[in-house]
C-alpha cells in the first residue's frame, strides 16, 4: 500500500524532476505512488494537471507532493494558484536565486533535450550509444582507438549495463569484453586490448552473487556452479592485478555508483551530463 501520491510535472520529459524528487524521497521510509505528467507545456495541460492533483487530494485525504520543472511562467502560475498539493518548484528554488546571484536571466529552456537537431552533445550521446552497442561483449575490435573506456570482467559481472549507462548518461564510447577461460589459460588480456591498456577498467563480483545471477540464466549448469564462478573470479582478479588494471567489485554497487567510480578513476576528456 502506497503512503503518499507524488506528481512529477514538467514541460519536458520530466527526467530532471523525477531524478531530483526520487533522491529527496529516498531519505524517507515511504512507498510513494508515482504519477508522471511530462510535456505539460500549455495552460490547458496545466489545468488538466491541477484537476488530477486536486482529485487525488480529495480521494486520498492527503496533500499530494508535487515536484515541478516548468520553464513557462504561465503554465507554472496555473499550477501554483490552483494546485492543492505540496508544491516543490525546482526552478523557483534554484534558478531564480541564481539569476539574482549571477545578475543575469536564465534562458528558460524547456527540457534537457530541447531542439536536439542542433545539439552537439545530444548527437555525441547517440553516437556513443551506437558505439557501445557495436562493441558489446567483445563483438568488435574495430575502432577501439576511439573508445573512451573499455570494461573487462567475467560474464555477468555488470559490463553491459554499465557500458550503456556511460553512453546514455555521459556520452562516453564504452566497449566491453568478457574474460573467458582461453584468456585465463594464456594468463593475458585479450590481444586486441593490449594496445589500449590505459583505457581499461575491470569489474569483478563475489562468486556467490555471480552464481546466483548465472543460475537465473542457465540453471544447474557448470557455467553457473559456485566452483566455476570462484575459479573465474579468482583468475580474472589475478589477471587484472598482473596487468595493473584498476578494478572494483560490483556486488553491492548500483550502476550509477560503478559509473561514477570509473569516471573518477579514468577522467576521460569527453564527459557530458
Amino acid at each position: 500500500m502506497h503512503t503518499r501520491t507524488v506528481f512529477f510535472v514538467s514541460d519536458g520529459t520530466g527526467i530532471t524532476a523525477e531524478t531530483f524528487g526520487n533522491a529527496v524521497l529516498a531519505q524517507f521510509e515511504i512507498k510513494p505512488r508515482h504519477v508522471r505528467l511530462p510535456f505539460t507545456d500549455t495552460v490547458d495541460k496545466a489545468h488538466q494537471a491541477v484537476r488530477r492533483i486536486n482529485h487525488t487530494a480529495e480521494v486520498e485525504g492527503l496533500r499530494p507532493i508535487v515536484f515541478t520543472t516548468l520553464a513557462n511562467m504561465d503554465v507554472l502560475e496555473v499550477i501554483e494558484t490552483g494546485c492543492k498539493g505540496m508544491l516543490l518548484d525546482m526552478f523557483g528554488t534554484f534558478v531564480r536565486p541564481l539569476e539574482i546571484e549571477l545578475a543575469m536571466k536564465s534562458n528558460h529552456r524547456i527540457g534537457r533535450f530541447s531542439d536536439v537537431s542542433k545539439s552537439k552533445e545530444y548527437n555525441a550521446r547517440i553516437q556513443a550509444i551506437d558505439f557501445s552497442l557495436a562493441h558489446d561483449d567483445g563483438q568488435s575490435n574495430r575502432d577501439l582507438d576511439n573508445a573512451d573506456v573499455i570494461l573487462v570482467g567475467v560474464s555477468r559481472s555488470g559490463k553491459t549495463p554499465t557500458s550503456l549507462y556511460l553512453a546514455m548518461q555521459h556520452g562516453l564510447k564504452a566497449a566491453n569484453y568478457p574474460l573467458i577461460p582461453e584468456d585465463f589459460e594464456r594468463r593475458q588480456l585479450p590481444p586486441a586490448l593490449m594496445p589500449h591498456r590505459k583505457k581499461i577498467f575491470g569489474l569483478t563480483i563475489q562468486p556467490e552473487r555471480l552464481s546466483e545471477i548465472r543460475n537465473e540464466r542457465r540453471p544447474n549448469s557448470r557455467y553457473a556452479s559456485i566452483e566455476n564462478c570462484r575459479h573465474e573470479v579468482s583468475e580474472a582478479e589475478a589477471m587484472m592485478r598482473r596487468a595493473g588494471i584498476r578494478w572494483l567489485s560490483t556486488t553491492t554497487k548500483s550502476i550509477e555508483e560503478i559509473a561514477t567510480t570509473i569516471l573518477q578513476e579514468l577522467r576521460p576528456e569527453r564527459l557530458t551530463y
